[in-house]
């Protein structure tokens, strides 16, 4: 199984373009069965040989071992992708993972900030600082077009355009969005532009140059932005649950409270099922509910 579940790999790095975290993803699941099933029975099967009671029992296993069900529905997803290129590879007959169903997800709310907290973060960095205002104009980045990090540190030159106030987004799956800059960001990225300073190696790039580079010049880590997030929120005094990816769950709230098209923020966020938007509306109805509880004068009793 494992050399066929390597084929699987190779077919997505090379036929499907998937993203290197995505097929590290995959990786991690199929050799999570592989690893399981050798502990459990002593041998690995090939494929074709397991059974949908079989991942029921792995199903089971993780379950007991409390991975997060969202964790498990990945593993899941996982199984039935690697199943699908297996029956049209003739590895397999059948689809063993498809009759299995994922477990009930928890419908968390995401953590937003409000609308005088992202003010407040956004003014924090030091605008008398090279790097302040580099970080400055990340935050203003990530929240005027409600980016991920992966998609911010990917930005190049050439993707941006300060007269039309857009940006070119590359986001998962490597698909490509355009997204409307805000005035603030385009400023912001003006000002970081004329003081910033690059590695001659990124210098050479061209329009293919990252946008957002390093103390040395070079390009930046969504880890390094994740650190420099954690820094301003302490300084700004934000609730701790704040993450990088607050910001675009921010964005994408704030548009729905004024009364943007849910289809809309769906293509800002650059996200493929509308499902996965209609969390923000959950969140906005709650804002709203706030808002009224707050304000109205008989929405509480004595």
């Amino acid at each position: 199984m494992r050399r066929e579940i390597a084929q699987f790999l190779t077919y997505l790095a090379q036929e499907r373009n998937a993203s290197d975290l995505t097929i590290k993803a995959y990786r991690e699941d199929l050799f999570g069965l592989v690893d399981w099933l050798e502990a459990t029975h002593g041998r690995v099967p090939h494929p074709d040989s397991l059974t949908p009671q079989d991942l029921r029992a792995f199903q089971s296993a993780l379950q007991q071992a409390e991975y997060a069900r969202a964790t498990i529905s990945r593993k899941l997803a996982s199984l039935r992708s690697f199943y699908k290129f297996a029956m049209r590879e003739g590895i397999a007959n059948s689809n063993p993972a498809k009759p299995l169903r994922n477990p009930r997800r928890q419908r968390k709310l995401p953590h937003v900030l409000t609308n005088d907290e992202v003010g407040r973060l956004l003014l924090t960095p030091p605008a008398n600082e090279t790097s302040g205002l580099r970080d400055r104009a990340i935050l203003e980045t990530m929240y005027s077009a409600g980016l991920r990090v992966s998609e911010l540190v990917g930005l190049r030159d050439g993707d941006v355009d300060a007269d039309e106030q857009i940006v070119r987004v590359r986001g998962k799956g490597r698909k490509e969005r355009i997204a409307p800059l805000g005035s603030y960001a385009i400023k912001a990225i003006h000002q970081y532009e004329q003081r910033r300073i690059r590695a001659p190696k990124t210098e050479s790039l061209g329009r293919q140059a990252p946008v957002f580079v390093n103390r040395f010049g070079n390009i930046l880590t969504t880890r390094s932005v994740g650190r420099m997030l954690e820094k301003y929120i302490g300084l700004a005094q934000l609730d701790s649950r704040t993450s990088p990816h607050t910001l675009r769950h921010s964005f994408a709230t704030h548009l729905l409270d004024r009364g943007a098209d849910i289809r809309s923020v769906q293509e800002l966020l650059g996200h493929k099922s509308l499902a996965t938007t209609q969390i923000y509306t959950h969140v906005s109805a709650t804002n709203l509910r706030r808002v009224y509880e707050q304000a109205h004068p008989r929405a509480h009793i004595g």
